[in-house]
């Protein structure tokens, strides 16, 4: 949403009184260019609806490749057809069973077919392009021999490698070698006790800028920053407006903060304005007092 827009919103409803301001939280649009000044126009993404077609033929296919791999599994059953796939012994049936079942169908009959297409060994640094290991398979699949050769500059759609820190050359890996002789590779300690440096700060100063907010807080990135944090922020009484894509991190902590829940349709700004704008006028169910606070969970790049 640009920011102008998101300004006339705001006179717009505070003309109707929609808004009410409570001890707890504020709305305020800051009178900033987008971005905090380093873009002068807003972003506008949008995604491409799947056709219907190929909705179709996808669902059709998996139908077809189910009901021959049950057939399959008729005439493995009658040892006509070997199954190569790990499966418990005789004498461990009467066990609690090691392996789900439809897990098992669909690997030995949808899986096999195209698992080729994944769990590909690199043999480089995977950058924006990187080299795979060249494999044939004599059995459809179930085991793979390497030729000793390589695939050229495939392209990388699968890595997390965002800033590109794990190229051996350029300017990502010459100021990442500046800063680990500098800073070293780690600070060892929280930023609480004696591990906060001058880059945090700066980091945070260029967030807020970026976003055209007053501060920012950056954490490590993991599973724990998420799901810890978040109980930390909010509380009983606390409302949560996130995303429906955001990760399993982020709904977890949602969940252990204890606080009330409501989500938003994805990069969906008119749904996230429609729910703030309830939760402002109307406060909490049944005794309708104002959120202790609100607040909004998104996630920077979606996996």
């Amino acid at each position: 949403m640009g920011c102008r827009h998101a300004q006339e919103i705001l006179k717009k409803k505070k003309k109707k009184s929609y808004y009410r301001q409570t001890e707890s939280f504020a709305f305020q649009v800051y009178p900033t260019a987008c971005n905090g000044g380093l873009y002068s126009r807003p972003f506008h993404e949008s995604f491409e609806e799947t056709p219907m077609l190929v909705a179709v033929l996808t669902y059709m296919g998996y139908g077809i490749l189910t009901i021959f791999g049950y057939l399959r599994d008729f005439l493995r059953a009658w040892k006509i057809e070997r199954c190569h796939i790990a499966r418990e012994r005789e004498e461990q049936k009467d066990f609690v069973p090691l392996y789900q079942d439809f897990e098992n169908f669909y690997t030995r009959n949808l899986y096999m077919r195209i698992r080729d297409s994944w769990n590909r060994p690199i043999c480089s640094v995977p950058g924006a392009k990187l080299d795979l290991a060249e494999r044939v398979s004599h059995d459809y699949n179930w085991t793979f021999e390497y030729t000793g050769r390589a695939v050229k500059d495939v392209i990388n759609m699968g890595s997390y490698n965002y800033l590109g820190f794990a190229e051996n050359s350029g300017a990502c890996a010459e100021a990442a070698a500046n800063v680990t002789l500098k800073y070293g590779v780690g600070v060892c300690s929280t930023r609480q006790e004696i591990g906060n440096l001058d880059r945090h700060e700066e980091l945070e100063k260029l967030v807020a800028k970026f976003l055209g907010v007053e501060s920012a807080m950056a954490f490590g990135m993991g599973f724990a920053t998420n799901s810890m944090n978040i109980p930390a922020l909010t509380g009983k009484g606390c409302l949560i407006l996130s995303d429906e894509l955001n990760h399993a991190s982020l709904v977890l902590g949602a969940r252990l903060s204890g606080s009330s829940i409501r989500i938003f349709k994805h990069n969906n700004m008119q749904s996230l304005e429609k729910l703030l704008g309830d939760a402002i006028v109307n406060g909490q169910p049944r005794t309708h007092r104002p959120w202790k606070k609100i607040l909004i969970v998104v996630e920077g790049i979606y996996r």
